[in-house]
């Protein structure tokens, strides 16, 4: 049994080297599934979606629409299989500081408003970093950005 000193109950330590990468794993696909399911309506609302990001000042609407229901829905497929992790968790951690800028700064909310949004563009900045893992199609192939 491993007892390392480091932990206040050393004999943890094992839980705790068994269940990382799975809790890491798990952490992925939730935020995956939870972009898809995010971005996914805003192609059966394209026009609602184009107002709003031409409220922000992205023009033309008709094009950065679509490219933000994509970013999130393909995004968060490629982040569930763990395929170019990396490359997938940049892109919409972009969209998630944009909308920092958003609920903070356009819609005068403050760190209130922009809570959520800076949470989850921090969760995935952690996947930027970090990459796939060895659960991930990312490690299966071998490769990775």
């Amino acid at each position: 049994m491993i007892n390392d000193k480091r932990y206040y109950i050393p004999a943890l330590a094992p839980v705790y080297g068994s269940f990382h990468e799975i809790a890491e794993t798990l952490l992925r696909v939730f935020v995956g599934f939870l972009l898809v399911l995010h971005g996914a309506p805003k192609f059966g609302n394209l026009d609602g979606v184009i107002g709003m990001v031409e409220s922000l000042g992205f023009y033309p609407g008709g094009v950065w629409a679509p490219l933000l229901a994509a970013t999130e829905t393909i995004g968060g497929l490629l982040l569930i299989i763990g395929l170019f992790t990396r490359p997938a968790a940049f892109a919409t951690m972009i969209v998630l500081l944009v909308t920092v800028y958003f609920h903070w700064v356009f819609k005068a909310e403050g760190f209130g408003g922009a809570e959520k949004s800076l949470i989850w563009a921090a969760v995935l900045f952690f996947f930027v970093i970090r990459g796939g893992n060895a659960h991930s199609v990312d490690a299966k192939l071998g490769r990775e950005f």
